[in-house]
């Protein structure tokens, strides 16, 4: 038996002032001015001399800080320093401590010219000459700003372009190897995110998803006999952390690990009997993990071998939840008092993954997608399918959503599936909400008509462009 393994997977405002720890020491401050000037007194470190002597711009300051705060250097350390300084490397641009005050301090005030005092005997044009040197640092650094400021703009500018016109869209003809074709170096951002235990924790305290698998194998036992079971022959495991686990528990004699995308492993047999995979993603389908049990698949599977689970459907359900609807748009007209408005049309096209409230569906769900793991293949994947909602009650339809069900059933003596649905027990898939722009009013029984199209995103096999027609109105969502 071949397993693979997917370890798929508010803030809130404090009312207490925000405080920063000293360079050197444990203590704390509510302000930049208060730390600099105690690590002057206490420790003879001056802030500002440091930036004068090594003639320090803003991101040479803002490295000065995130090195200090990583490496603790001494205060004698730090005033000894000469050229080459340590904290040139781009690392130390990334904050040390979250909500750094020292990293929000604006170090022009540094060079306030009231607070500037001249030697004895020096000129008033020299003093004046010294300010409009102060001043034309200052000129240098807000250019270097804008400009930084104005290549990140044509950045989202481009994102944006390339969204709304769908630039990121794979069709179907070019991605039939998407996830297969991924160098290691590619596909490194989605199997990091697994090395977080915390992913793996969630999971298996998801009690509907481990249960499920468990309950097929201890309650269809006659499947594994000869192949898997109490008296196994040998399991094949793709994973990544688990040799201690299989040392543990004594498995080293019934599972072999073997570690690697599996597309590019290579098993120590021809053919397996069983696939068993955890791959299922949020709206089924995200992260592609499928592509990689049919590979799988077509590569080891024997003749008459299954893949389990076996059979997935995915479902829509509309929801009619107006307060929701105007909190997720509404929010945006006032901001702590600053209009963003702009950000609504950048919010809607975002599908969101939350947990729905069963009391605000207004429709029957309906299935819109069938797979069958034995038969499917990449292409299947991608489509484009009409669906017919039939409504409940008189509503307004604010938003779809979409979960789907998972069925373990060929030659089972006891067939388990299980739900992801907003009216079953919460799983960590939640469900994923595609939000109307502008709601639909609607009569009970009345049948709400709309096409979805489920593709891949170009630039991201592992992620999904979903575009929803409903009521003559098309958007498109991106799900990554």
């Amino acid at each position: 038996m071949l397993e693979l393994s997917d370890s798929s997977g508010e803030e809130a405002w404090e009312d207490s002032e925000p405080e920063t720890p000293c360079l050197f020491c444990d203590r704390l401050f509510s302000s930049a001015e208060d730390t600099f000037s105690h690590c002057k007194s206490a420790h003879q470190f001056n802030i500002s001399d440091v930036i004068h002597k090594h003639a320090l711009e803003f991101y040479g300051y803002i490295k000065l800080i995130n090195f200090v705060r990583k490496k603790k250097p001494t205060a004698e350390y730090l005033n000894s320093l000469s050229s080459p300084l340590p904290w040139e490397e781009e690392e130390y641009l990334k904050p040390e401590l979250e909500d750094d005050l020292l990293l929000q301090f604006d170090i022009e005030d540094l060079h306030d010219s009231t607070n500037i005092s001249y030697p004895n005997g020096l000129s008033d044009n020299t003093a004046i000459l010294v300010q409009l040197k102060c001043a034309e640092q200052r000129a240098k650094l807000a250019e270097t700003a804008l400009a930084r400021a104005q290549e990140d703009l044509q950045k989202m500018r481009q994102f944006a372009q390339d969204f709304v016109m769908n630039a990121d869209v794979r069709s179907s003809s070019s991605s039939s190897s998407a996830i297969a074709d991924l160098r290691e170096d590619e596909d490194g951002v989605y199997f990091t995110s697994y090395g977080h235990y915390g992913i793996h924790e969630e999971m298996l305290k998801d009690k509907v998803r481990t249960e499920s698998y468990r309950d097929f194998i201890y309650k269809n036992p006659h499947i594994f006999k000869g192949k898997v079971s109490e008296t196994a022959q040998k399991v094949y495991y793709s994973a990544v952390h688990d040799s201690h686990i299989q040392q543990l528990n004594n498995l080293e004699d019934t599972i072999t690990l073997v570690k690697g995308r599996i597309e590019e492993v290579d098993l120590p047999v021809e053919e397996v009997d069983i696939i068993i995979s955890e791959w299922m993603g949020y709206f089924l389908l995200f992260e592609s993990m499928l592509d990689s049990v049919i590979y799988a698949k077509n590569k080891y599977l024997a003749e008459e071998g299954s893949v389990y689970p076996d059979i997935c459907t995915i479902s829509l359900v509309a929801i009619g939840d107006k307060n929701k609807h105007a909190d997720r748009l509404g929010f945006w007209d006032n901001v702590y008092g600053f209009n963003m408005s702009c950000m609504k049309k950048a919010v809607i096209p975002e599908a969101v993954v939350e947990v729905v409230d069963p009391s605000t569906l207004v429709s029957e769900a309906s299935v819109i997608k069938h797979i069958n793991c034995h038969t499917a293949s990449i292409p299947d994947l991608e489509f484009s399918l009409d669906f017919t909602l039939i409504i409940t009650e008189n509503t307004m339809c604010t938003a779809i959503a979409g979960y789907f069900d998972v069925f373990f059933e060929k030659n089972c003596h006891n067939s388990v599936m299980f739900s992801t649905g907003p009216q079953c027990t919460k799983t960590h898939w939640k469900q994923t909400v595609f939000l109307l722009e502008n709601p639909v009013s609607l009569k009970a029984g009345e049948a709400l008509r709309g096409k979805i199209s489920v593709l891949k995103n170009k630039k991201d096999p592992r992620s999904l462009i979903i575009t929803l027609s409903v009521n003559n109105t098309k958007q498109t969502y991106s799900l990554q």
